[in-house]
């Protein structure tokens, strides 16, 4: 049997409490290093500064992480996934308002399948993304993609990431992403991500470096690369003098939901 979330009643963004607390710590965090296992965002920001001079530039020049404590359920999370893949912030916040409108306010797996494909289509999903909504929808609604909470903070990220990754159009990178953001777990390093790529390659001052070249470099910022990824996020604004773009603003779910 499907385990379903439980949808929270969300207040006015405006009145939406954030929070920086890294809650969701991977099975096997050096609890040694931060004593309880759990530390802010901007704890961690500060502890990365005062190891790396580049590290503590990004810092001073852009806002710590902060993740809302108001979030999309999990399987909403992941759909919006699958529609931002490849697609600039407007046009991915359109298309998820058109879903939300032709599944009737509420993105569940029972509500999205009985979508037509013409009828996603005509919301502006590519074929692809047609198939990967329904396989993604599928899984979760026979049980073989299990999004409890509970469940997977019993996992750790690379099995989180093994089982994503049955679905269609969601591999590494989009796994990796709603691990950061929805279990906002601490130490998530997406080398698939060109943005933090660029981001790295310009506040190091190298060319932007390839995935497997990225991998190993993350490795200094152990146990803390969520953190890292955020500020290589912003790391051409902050070194072009400019004020950074969130990589993360407004939930477009919870503003299609009229929470803005």
């Amino acid at each position: 049997m499907v385990e379903q979330e439980r949808r929270r009643t969300l207040p006015p963004y405006g009145q939406a409490r954030w929070s920086d607390l890294a809650t969701g710590e991977s099975p096997g965090w050096d609890r040694r290093t931060v004593g309880t296992g759990k530390v802010t965002f901007r704890q961690a920001a500060e502890l990365l500064a005062a190891r790396d001079p580049v590290m503590a530039r990004l810092v001073a020049g852009a806002p710590a992480p902060r993740i809302p404590l108001w979030k999309e359920t999990n399987f909403e999370s992941l759909v919006r996934g699958i529609v931002f893949q490849q697609l600039a912030r407007p046009a991915a916040v359109a298309i998820l308002g058109r879903l939300i409108d032709a599944a009737h306010g509420e993105l569940t797996p029972d509500s999205v399948l009985p979508l037509s494909d013409a009828v996603l289509r005509k919301v502006g999903f590519s074929a692809r993304k047609v198939i990967s909504l329904r396989d993604l929808a599928t899984k979760v609604r026979d049980g073989d993609i299990v999004l409890d909470n509970r469940r997977l903070g019993h996992l750790p990220d690379d099995e989180i990431i093994r089982r994503l990754s049955t679905v269609k159009g969601i591999g590494p990178w989009s796994s990796q992403l709603f691990i950061m953001f929805q279990l906002r777990r601490p130490d998530v390093w997406p080398v698939g991500d060109l943005g933090i790529r660029r981001g790295y390659g310009v506040a190091y001052g190298i060319p932007t470096p390839t995935e497997r070249e990225l991998e190993p470099l993350g490795e200094q910022f152990r146990p803390y690369r969520t953190t890292a990824a955020w500020y290589c996020w912003m790391a051409e604004a902050v070194i072009a003098g400019r004020t950074p773009t969130l990589p993360i603003g407004d939930d477009p779910i919870l503003k299609a939901h009229g929470v803005a």
